[in-house]
């Protein structure tokens, strides 16, 4: 039985696995873990699979199905994200061309949310795996090679003759240490040379993504994530065993993003990891996702285990928008966050939405002042992005909002984050230029760019990861400048 696991050919730098998919202005390049994870528990069962990342491989679509007629595999699994749907219907359609007897399941949060819409695009498609669906890919796998009922497949939906048949839900996955150290898939299946491919413009490169849990007790109404109000972490030792693995078997990696949707969700157990890993004496340079409720404490501890960054979501520096999204903290919780990294000696990427429900001109230069108040190491400015099955979505469709459900409009030709909402006061077009005014305004300030220089001077990995990221981001901060697009209307 073979297993073909694809992150399908689409705009290059394209990263479906970024919580708003796109092609970024800093040149960062997502891994795509969850399709790895989904890699590594195929092999685990015992099916012979293959995960191809045609992305950062540079490939088209030729050569993926040349690929895949070389494999010949029963289980094709194909990766998608909102913006790129109708590439990756196209990509799976040539596949089925080539091996017809094959069977074709998409994944991802797209599909996940709206199911029938998916597979009503191309009768090429057999069935999607939705949410969490590393074991659900490989029970399909397994079905297929022992010719078991589909309808045994928990989280499936797949084609019955011209019925859609939607199986029970799959719980999440309780026990994480089962799955196989995704790093191991990397070094089995993409290697030195495509892992020194990927990129994160806030951290030394080269990088690698892992998971030490899952899900966020938090229910931000913009999130896409299926795992929302689910929390389960791997065993302390199980994490120090995959960072001795990357040490050993990826020694040429600087540095290892842990991409739990909030790291630091559940203290006591931040607290535990962070020890252990000092005390462990792995010295291994790492970052997370955070949010500005992590006490000073524990971002202590965090700094002494090797925590380098903190990526965190600020959103906006107005009250009636942090409420309206439900996002749980306050501006003080903001300001206070911010001394207590500079005490504890971490550095942030400080992301911000512009454009949400109360937002007006003179409040979204408010946040952007204040993000220049907060002075994170880095930071980004989003359209909000509104992605089918989240609160934001709904919202945006109720109130008229939503100007198109063309999902290829989710972002510019180019590839770059658009947005589909327009409402009075506030066109799309006009958002997009609040977002590169943000950029220009952060980026070109004198504080920032001696703090950058100070940075790319005192450490040479500094250096290699501002020269990567700043020479794109300036490129487009540049481009926006002279064709106007930072002119806004205040």
């Amino acid at each position: 039985m073979r297993a073909l696991f694809l992150n399908p050919p689409f705009l290059p730098k394209y990263s479906r696995q970024s919580r708003s998919p796109c092609v970024t202005k800093s040149g960062t390049l997502y891994y795509p873990y969850f399709l790895a994870y989904a890699t590594g528990a195929a092999e685990k069962a015992g099916i012979e699979a293959k995960l191809v990342d045609a992305v950062v491989a540079e490939m088209n679509t030729e050569d993926v199905v040349s690929i895949a007629r070389e494999f010949n595999p029963q289980l094709i699994a194909i990766d998608t994200s909102t913006p790129s749907i109708f590439n990756d219907v196209k990509v799976a359609e040539a596949l089925k061309a080539a091996l017809p007897s094959a069977h074709v399941t998409l994944v991802g949060t797209h599909p996940t949310a709206l199911t029938e819409e998916t597979m009503a695009l191309s009768p090429t498609i057999d069935s999607v795996c939705r949410g969490e669906y590393e074991y659900t890919t490989r029970d399909l796998a397994l079905a297929i090679r022992s010719g078991k009922d589909l309808a045994t497949v928990e989280g499936l939906s797949f084609r019955s003759k011209s019925k859609i048949i939607h199986n029970a839900p799959r719980k999440f996955i309780a026990n994480l240490d089962e799955l196989p150290f995704v790093s191991s898939v990397y070094k089995r299946h993409l290697g030195e040379k495509l892992i020194r491919k990927y990129f994160y413009a806030s951290i030394k490169w080269p990088y690698v993504s892992i998971l030490t849990a899952r899900g966020c007790p938090y229910n931000c109404t913009f999130c896409n994530s299926p795992m929302k109000a689910s929390y389960r972490a791997r065993s302390v030792k199980n994490v120090l065993e995959e960072l001795a693995f990357i040490r050993k078997e990826l020694p040429f990696v600087n540095e290892v993003m842990f991409e739990d949707e909030t790291f630091p969700a559940v203290e006591s157990r931040t607290k535990e990891l962070c020890k252990a890993i000092f005390d462990s004496g792995l010295k291994t340079n790492w970052s997370c996702n955070a949010r500005v409720n992590t006490s000073l404490e524990t971002m202590e501890l965090m700094r002494s285990a090797g925590c380098r960054l903190m990526c965190v979501g600020f959103e906006s520096s107005s009250q009636n928008n942090l409420n309206s999204v439900k996002k749980g903290t306050t501006r003080q919780m903001q300001l206070d966050f911010m001394a207590d990294t500079r005490k504890a000696g971490l550095f942030v990427n400080g992301c911000f939405i512009l454009g949400l429900p109360d937002d007006t001109p003179e409040s979204m230069q408010a946040t952007i002042d204040f993000a220049k108040e907060l002075n994170p190491n880095t930071s980004q400015f989003y359209p909000l992005m509104v992605y089918p099955g989240t609160e934001a979505f709904r919202w945006a469709k109720e109130k008229g909002y939503l100007t198109t459900e063309d999902w290829s409009r989710w972002i510019t030709p180019d590839g770059l984050h658009n947005t589909a909402i327009s409402r009075p006061g506030l066109s799309s077009d006009e958002l997009l230029r609040w977002c590169n005014k943000a950029r220009l305004e952060f980026y070109t300030g004198k504080n920032y760019l001696s703090k950058v220089f100070k940075q790319a001077l005192t450490d040479p990995g500094e250096a290699i990861r501002i020269i990567k990221g700043g020479k794109v981001l300036m490129k487009h901060i540049v481009k926006s400048k002279l064709s106007g697009q930072t002119d806004v209307k205040e």
